[in-house]
């Protein structure tokens, strides 16, 4: 780990499983690396290797009790805040369970629900348990709401069978663990823009013209950014969504009014490296919004709108973004490749990311969706992918681009 950053904190989880003595050569690897580590334990997990050892190899407390000294912090509140990734190794299918039920019931995974670190998961357990209905949809939750799954191997398991279920080994969940530390910090000095949701533009006080867009692929790009060291500032339409951890939240109604907040983003602090432009934007507006409440016509008969063409955000911005490197988004329902790059060159973005919006599977709302990531030179698709991921692929590829 480079020197020049503080020295960073692994929380270590460990549960009750005969791969518990494993995690001891887990805290060597990641000390050799300048990582600080901590250990957070089930009771189980303090029955395979003591708390005794761990607190002599990492020379930091071991938390166990979730009741805490009445003058120190709340435990797993500080816990949770202190680490830049949460790796539980070995992590039984029980402890699995309710981390994807959100069930809190000692310190680790009171822990869990708390921290805003990155969650790495290495399961260990007998093959049968692995199988399990109930494990497999409990992991595939926990995959789409962001944790790492470190994949079991197939072998020689305690109870004498052979299966999946083995713990990955400790030198793949190490560097798998340095992965995410080094991700964790990739952005650190940066500044992005992202613009997420709908906009609304008032036919008058009761009524507007919108779109169907939530916001989620905006606000989940925005806090991944954030989570890897950028100041960001997210400018949002309407949603329902609360501000993202870790970013600066401004909302807007119109059109108008979020191409006002970008500019000013683009030109404060010293520019910004780079700018997602995910909001569904409205193209028109109505020429001249009425001050009362327009009353219904006569049956049968028609009502006439005068609309004008809103500025394009996307377009206006990306003509003066020097250095900045600018994402476009385009939700399309027919022609996805071409329409996206004819925006690609119309708009002068560097990369168009575009979704196809016929498919009510995905898209609009929902925690999936398909990318296809449309530059100058090629496209690349991405396969159906919860959000969470999309956003992480996103910003991998940023990073790339900035550095």
């Amino acid at each position: 780990m480079s020197s020049c950053h503080p020295q960073p904190t692994v929380l270590l989880g460990v549960t009750g499983c005969i791969a518990a003595y494993k995690a001891c050569e887990l805290v060597r690897i990641l000390q050799k690396q300048d990582v600080q580590v901590k250990v957070v334990m089930t009771p189980a997990g303090a029955e395979f290797v003591t708390p005794a050892t761990f607190r002599a190899l990492t020379r930091q407390e071991v938390a166990l009790a979730p009741i805490d000294d009445p003058h120190a912090p709340i435990h797993h509140i500080s816990l949770a805040q202190e680490a830049s990734v949460f790796v539980i190794a070995p992590a039984t299918a029980n402890t699995i369970n309710k981390l994807a039920a959100g069930i809190a019931d000692n310190l680790l995974t009171t822990t869990a629900l708390a921290t805003e670190a990155p969650l790495l998961i290495a399961p260990a357990m007998n093959v049968h348990m692995w199988r399990d209905e109930n494990t497999q949809l409990s992991l595939a939750q926990l995959r789409e709401r962001g944790a790492q799954i470190i994949e079991p191997e197939e072998g020689y398991l305690a109870c004498g069978e052979i299966g999946e279920g083995r713990l990955a080994p400790v030198e793949e969940i190490a560097a798998a663990v340095l992965a995410e530390l080094n991700r964790s910090q990739d952005l650190t000095g940066r500044k992005l823009l992202v613009t997420a949701g709908p906009t609304r533009e008032y036919l008058d006080p009761a009524r507007f013209l919108s779109n169907a867009s939530s916001g989620i692929t905006g606000y989940t790009i925005a806090e991944e950014a954030a989570r890897r060291g950028a100041q960001v500032t997210l400018i949002s339409g309407p949603t329902t969504l609360p501000d993202p951890f870790g970013c600066t939240t401004i909302r807007v109604t119109s059109a108008q009014q979020m191409l006002e907040q970008a500019q000013e983003a683009f030109t404060a602090h010293g520019g910004l490296d780079a700018a997602i432009f995910t909001a569904a934007v409205g193209d028109y507006r109505p020429e001249q919004a009425q001050q009362q409440k327009m009353k219904k016509a006569a049956t049968g008969s028609a009502t006439e709108l005068q609309l004008v063409a809103n500025p394009d955000i996307l377009a206006t911005l990306a003509a003066n973004k020097g250095s900045a490197y600018i994402v476009g988004f385009a939700a399309e329902t027919q022609d996805i490749i071409a329409e996206a790059r004819k925006k690609l060159h119309q708009k002068q973005a560097d990369l168009i990311v575009a979704n196809d919006i016929s498919d009510p599977s995905i898209g609009f709302a929902s925690a999936h969706n398909c990318w296809h990531l449309v530059t100058a030179e090629h496209t690349e698709s991405t396969g159906l992918l919860p959000k969470k991921a999309l956003a992480r692929l996103l910003v991998d590829r940023i990073v790339k681009e900035i550095q």
